[in-house]
C-alpha cells in the first residue's frame, strides 16, 4: 500500500514540475531549459519566508509571484528577440538557467539548506502511516490541473492560447495579439516552475543546483505527452510509478534515470508519446 502511495504522490510531484514548461513549450514551441533555474528560484523563495519566520505557506504565493516576475523580464528582454531563432531561444534559456544558479549562489552560498514545512508529521491511512504533506500535494496537484484546463478552455485567454497553439499565423490574422499571448504563457510558466520549487523543497533540501536533475525529467514528460495536460498526468503518472518501482525494487540510482529512459523508448515506438492520434 506504501508503494501505491508513493507512486500517486511522485505523479503529483512530476506534474506540478513538468506542468509549467508544458504551457510554455505548448505556445512558443521552445523548450524553456531556464526551467530549472525558476524551480530554484521557487526553492530560495520558500527558503527566505523560512529565514524570516513567516507562515510557511506564505512561501507558495510568493515564491509563484517571484517566478512571474522573472519570467517577465526575462522574456521582455532575452526570450522575445529570437522567436524567430528557436535553436537561439534553446541556448539562451539553457544559458540564463546558468546565470540564475550562479546569481543565487552569490547571494546564498553553496551549502545546502532547508525550508520549514507546511504541515509536519504523519496520517494515518487504510491502516499505515503517511507523510501528510505528500497527500497534500496530490490534491494541490489536482487542484493545479483544474485551474489550467478551466483557464484555457473558459476564458478569453484560453481561447486565444489554443488558437496561437494550433496556429498563429492564423490567430495573428484573427486579430490575436500573439505576442501578448507569448509573454503572459512564458511569465506564467516562469511562476509555476517557481511554484513547483517552493511545493517540493519541504520533501528534499535547497541548493543553487536543485533545479537540473528535475528538468531533465519534466523535459522529458513534456516530449512524451504531446502538449496536452491530460496526456501529461498519465505519462506522470506511468512513468513516476516506474521510478518508484525501480528505486524500490533495483536501484535508486537506476531509478533516478528511469523516466529518461523509459520516455526514450516511448518516443521510439511511439513518436507522439501519450497523446492521441
Amino acid at each position: 500500500m506504501a508503494q501505491i502511495f508513493d507512486i500517486v504522490t511522485t505523479a503529483a510531484i512530476l506534474y506540478a514540475v513538468a506542468a509549467g514548461l508544458l504551457i510554455v513549450f505548448g505556445v512558443m514551441k521552445i523548450i524553456n531549459f531556464a526551467h530549472g533555474g525558476f524551480l530554484t528560484v521557487g526553492g530560495y523563495s520558500a527558503l527566505i519566508v523560512t529565514k524570516l519566520g513567516w507562515n510557511p505557506w506564505f512561501s507558495l504565493p510568493m515564491a509563484f509571484a517571484t517566478g512571474c516576475v522573472f519570467g517577465m523580464v526575462i522574456e521582455r528582454l532575452v526570450v522575445r528577440p529570437l522567436y524567430s531563432r528557436p535553436l537561439d531561444a534553446i541556448l539562451a534559456t539553457w544559458g540564463l538557467g546558468i546565470i540564475l544558479g550562479q546569481v543565487i549562489t552569490l547571494a546564498f552560498g553553496r551549502e545546502v539548506q532547508f525550508v520549514e514545512s507546511p504541515i509536519k508529521g504523519a496520517i494515518d491511512l487504510l491502516g499505515m502511516s503517511y507523510s501528510q504533506y505528500r497527500i497534500i500535494l496530490v490534491f494541490v496537484a489536482i487542484a493545479l490541473a483544474v485551474i489550467m484546463g478551466l483557464v484555457l478552455n473558459g476564458t478569453r485567454l484560453g481561447l486565444q492560447t489554443r488558437a496561437v497553439i494550433m496556429n498563429e499565423n492564423l490567430a495573428r490574422g484573427l486579430g490575436i495579439n500573439s505576442g501578448l499571448v507569448r509573454f503572459v504563457t512564458f511569465s506564467l510558466g516562469a511562476g509555476l516552475a517557481a511554484l513547483a520549487g517552493a511545493l517540493i523543497t519541504p520533501l528534499s533540501s535547497v541548493d543553487p543546483n536543485m533545479g537540473v536533475p528535475w528538468l531533465v525529467n519534466a523535459f522529458m514528460l513534456v516530449l512524451v505527452s504531446g502538449m496536452s495536460l491530460v496526456s501529461l498526468a498519465i505519462a506522470c503518472a506511468v512513468l513516476g510509478g516506474a521510478q518508484v518501482l525501480v528505486s524500490t525494487y533495483g536501484n535508486p540510482i537506476l531509478g533516478g534515470l528511469t523516466i529518461v529512459v523509459l520516455a526514450a523508448l516511448i518516443l521510439r515506438f511511439r513518436p507522439q508519446g501519450f497523446a492521441r492520434e
